[in-house]
């Protein structure tokens, strides 16, 4: 193959790797022959087989993947790669040939909001992960847990599973429960939220009490303990809408625990305490149901105690 004459543009070299600009049409195999200067054609091949290559934060395993000017490539050092198998801010607690089920930690991004960023995802860090068993290997975003939301999260390693379980969502998944720590002392022990959600220009959510043409979120919630300041919440998910817990509890005057988006005072956490505690469903294939869930994290009973 003809080795391709275009320049990149280095925008940052640091510990992670090599970021490079694209600056022609090209194929991704003659881009890193003519940037990895030193290196031999075997090298190369290699790096790209284990998936230390990044175009616009995916990783690329395939030599004749396409490029287009504009695109960022990622080129990922050995000592990076390394350090990811042991995986940030997420942990693998089941996997199957079909599903992988982690806990997340507050922090740490479901999935890039732009394709153009190199933030460290969970679901880019679980493409590399299952990569290392065969370059092929995908993974695929079920559904979304808030950057600054911790707990449960399930994927799906393959098309077929994904359209199964977001098609059939509500008959597969039988229970999702959160733990909100909340602003205030809750009177109400239960209790049913029901409004319409839309969403405005600058992406935050609104709640309307009639059906003004948005999406019927329904959310249900226990008070588990209180004082005077804080009301530990269990809340159930009968509909799964953005940010639907976090501008329920605004709706009702009790904005989570540093979600100053929807209405809190103060962010005692360092974070949003809003956890996903608990996801029951029946696997799509083996029609075991499976049930996962994950400890409230210290911070939000400690805030309890210290009040």
């Amino acid at each position: 193959m003809k080795k391709s004459n275009q320049k990149a543009n280095k925008i940052s070299k640091q510990n992670q790797g090599q970021y490079l600009v694209v600056q022609e049409d090209t194929t991704l195999l003659p881009f890193l022959l003519s940037e990895m200067k030193g290196k031999s054609r075997n090298a190369i091949k290699s790096t790209l087989t284990r998936g230390q290559i990044f175009v616009d934060n995916e990783a690329i395993t395939q030599h004749n993947h396409p490029l287009t000017k504009g695109q960022r490539v990622l080129i990922q050092d050995n000592k990076m790669a390394m350090s990811e198998q042991a995986l940030v801010g997420i942990e693998v607690i089941y996997e199957d040939d079909d599903l992988i089920v982690i806990e997340k930690e507050s922090g740490m991004l479901s999935i890039a909001g732009n394709p153009r960023d190199f933030e460290v995802t969970a679901h880019n860090q679980l493409m590399a992960y299952v990569r290392r068993h065969h370059p092929k290997n995908r993974i695929y975003v079920v559904h979304r847990l808030d950057k600054d939301t911790s707990g449960i999260m399930l994927f799906a390693k393959n098309e077929k599973m994904k359209a199964t379980l977001q098609e059939n969502w509500k008959e597969i998944v039988t229970e999702r429960m959160y733990t909100a720590l909340v602003e205030g002392n809750v009177k109400k022990q239960s209790g049913t939220i029901t409004s319409w959600l839309t969403e405005s220009k600058t992406f935050k959510m609104y709640s309307s009490s009639f059906d003004n043409g948005g999406k019927q979120a329904i959310t249900h919630y226990k008070k588990i303990r209180g004082n005077k300041n804080y009301s530990l919440l269990e809340v159930m998910l009968e509909t799964g809408r953005k940010n639907q817990i976090r501008v329920h509890m605004e709706e009702i005057g009790h904005p989570i625990v540093g979600d100053k988006k929807y209405g809190a005072h103060g962010n005692p956490l360092k974070r949003v305490g809003l956890h996903a505690t608990t996801l029951v469903f029946k696997h799509p294939v083996t029609g075991k149901q499976m049930k996962f869930t994950s400890k409230v994290p210290k911070k939000f009973n400690k805030l309890l105690k210290e009040n």
